[in-house]
């Protein structure tokens, strides 16, 4: 019975998630001719949609959310990254701060809806035949941080985790991100199971996961703060939170 769901969440999932992107797509481009601001609400209702659609193949989200995080203010954000669907929670929990990303330059060309607002939105491309893009990248999120009062979203273990684990921290970019904006409040956040919907490379995606998101209090700024130890703060709450998760669902 449980394959049957997955089977059939997993189409519906897809015909709503295709159709999503599509009709954005083209409320997007029309925005953009207004400027980035309404572009930037687009992408937010975009996303939140997106979540809404992933209940139709039985993923549930549960969310802890520090209630210090503010509407409407600059974050620099930490976190660890398992799939691709951990982007729509950070726009949907994050509506109002504006996430930007740091992306591969490939996914700037053919998705709907994401590929424009990622060439158009204020989001830092990587190709990756050059080297020095990931630092140029940095510099250009630091940028818009400053400039136009969005949020960066960066993920410290330079990849996936597609099996679920949290791997070890690579400090120096989000180091340089830190330094390059350093009024922006640090928020450590933690993802878990997200890899589970692409555990079967969505053939099908398993009935009822249960992604669990958690958003720590803000750490603030001050001048002369040790941005490495920013970053191994953010790990061990990151880490601390993941055991958490960990054990409650060995428990349930």
């Amino acid at each position: 019975m449980r394959t049957i769901l997955s089977w059939v969440g997993t189409v519906l999932f897809a015909v709503a998630f295709g159709l999503t992107l599509v009709v954005f797509d083209v409320i997007m481009r029309i925005t953009f001719l207004f400027g980035r601001t309404p572009s930037d609400w687009v992408m937010g209702a975009l996303q939140s949609v997106l979540i809404a659609d992933m209940r139709l193949a039985g993923i549930r989200v549960e969310v802890e959310r520090s209630p210090n995080i503010k509407p409407r203010t600059s974050y620099i954000i930490v976190s660890n990254h398992q799939s691709m669907f951990d982007i729509p929670v950070f726009g949907w929990q994050f509506f109002t701060n504006f996430p930007k990303y740091i992306s591969k330059l490939e996914l700037a060309k053919w998705i709907p809806s994401i590929s424009v607002q990622l060439r158009r939105g204020g989001h830092a491309l990587i190709d990756r035949k050059d080297r020095e893009s990931a630092v140029k990248a940095i510099h250009k999120l630091a940028r818009e941080v400053v400039a136009y009062g969005c949020s960066a979203v960066i993920y410290p273990e330079g990849t996936r985790a597609r099996g679920g684990e949290l791997g070890p921290f690579k400090p120096v970019g989000t180091v340089t991100l830190l330094k390059e904006a350093p009024d922006a409040p640090v928020v450590p956040v933690c993802i878990d199971n997200s890899w589970r919907i692409m555990q079967h490379g969505m053939k099908p995606i398993p009935w009822g996961v249960r992604l669990r998101f958690w958003a720590g209090d803000p750490i603030e700024r001050k001048p002369g703060d040790d941005p490495y130890a920013i970053v191994a703060e953010c790990e061990r709450q990151i880490r601390d939170t993941m055991a958490r998760f960990r054990s409650e669902a060995a428990a349930a």
